[in-house]
């Protein structure tokens, strides 16, 4: 077995990097380490960018489309990984999961509809209401003993007749939870019985910590697959977000047929080339490097919970049983989410406000520890300086 190198530092500056390239817009400091936007500073792995090379010799970058290997690596990477056993004819392609949120909003929702979002939640869900010109529902999660949980009575209370989705972030960002079956068994009850279709990001379902699983909603029983739809894709696990390809999972034909009707009339299904090549080389070869990387990530989450709680006990990290992502509750600082944002930027370092994220997230900040161990002991070093006192 390959043994991978997760310290190896990349220089990613001057790529059109938003990570990178963009701290200027978003902190007005060029000299902050970014650990804000949710990619990895590790390198993306060999044997997918070996596959990439090999097609880009090709002379001819022409139209394509997605061959039987490219599904069938779909399906067996969520058979083995997650136990999830999905059928070639309920998967169809999406630019991102972003997108198909987006999508899937304007596709079985009509203008005037309400869609339940469960903050503190990553903020594009918020916009995929909005910007569709659906009325927004929030069903806050509860904080309890250092995680968050669903808050079902909350739930049942704020649906009204016109309540016709529920965005679900499983795992979720920012908080890192790797829903129970039984949380999401209760939860798909509730939207069954009101006629609630389940939209399931479940674009971090591959970065979890050990001791936990992830649990595709759509797997927890048919009923429910028949009224979900799954948003999956392999950036986030092998860091290929550029590459524009996430996959969608709908049992139910009828869900399928009004989506693909969409995607055809918009003419969004067409994809890319090196998206279809690089999903389906690291859903074939990716389990080996998936399981080191995680170590590696585990190994960060561990180095930071001990240095936050010898130099900086007021800052207080949320365990994470999925995702690379931690959240850090800084509210025993007594500071304005304001003063936290401006003193972290002092310090030189770019991290996501919690606001962002819902009004929830106030006195917190969302810090990515997917990095080599010595950007990350140097971002706390840095915040040792401004914040020990």
């Amino acid at each position: 077995m390959k043994i991978y190198n997760f310290d190896e530092l990349v220089n990613r500056q001057d790529t059109n990097c938003v990570k990178y390239d963009g701290r200027l817009q978003f902190f007005g400091n060029n000299d902050v380490l970014p650990l804000w936007v949710a990619d990895m500073d590790f390198k993306t792995p060999d044997f997918i960018t070996e596959a990439v090379q090999l097609r880009a010799q090709h002379a001819i970058y022409g139209y394509t489309f997605r061959p039987d290997s490219y599904n069938n690596a779909i399906i067996h990477w969520l058979k083995t990984r997650h136990n999830w056993e999905i059928q070639k004819e309920w998967i169809h392609f999406s630019p991102g999961v972003v997108p198909a949120l987006a999508m899937s909003v304007m596709c079985f929702t009509e203008p005037g509809d309400s869609v339940i979002v469960q903050p503190p939640v990553y903020f594009p869900f918020f916009s995929a209401v909005k910007n569709s010109d659906r009325e927004l529902i929030e069903n806050p999660l509860k904080l309890q003993n250092g995680r968050y949980f669903m808050d079902f009575e909350d739930l049942e209370k704020k649906i009204q007749a016109d309540t016709k989705m529920l965005l679900l972030c499983n795992p979720h960002n920012p908080g890192g939870m790797a829903w129970t079956k039984k949380e999401l068994q209760k939860l798909g009850e509730i939207c069954i019985a009101n006629n609630i279709i389940v939209v399931s990001d479940e674009i971090h379902s591959d970065l979890i910590f050990k001791g936990h699983r992830h649990i595709p909603f759509a797997s927890v029983s048919e009923e429910f697959a028949m009224n979900s739809i799954t948003c999956m894709a392999p950036s986030k696990t092998f860091n290929i977000a550029g590459l524009s390809t996430s996959f969608m999972v709908m049992p139910n034909k009828k869900i399928f047929d009004k989506y693909d009707n969409l995607m055809k009339g918009t003419h969004l299904y067409g994809g890319n080339i090196f998206g279809s090549v690089a999903l389906e080389a690291a859903y074939t070869k990716g389990s080996d490097w998936l399981d080191q990387m995680m170590n590696y990530v585990e190994g960060n989450y561990d180095f930071m919970e001990q240095f936050l709680k010898e130099n900086i006990p007021l800052i207080i990290p949320m365990r994470p049983e999925a995702t690379y992502l931690v959240w850090l509750d800084f509210s025993a600082l007594r500071l304005k989410d304001a003063d936290i944002n401006s003193r972290l930027i002092k310090a030189g370092v770019g991290l996501n406000r919690g606001v962002q994220f819902g009004r929830q997230g106030k006195g917190f900040m969302r810090l990515n520890i997917g990095c080599p161990r010595s950007i990350l002991e140097e971002a706390l070093e840095r915040m040792k300086k401004e914040f020990a006192e």
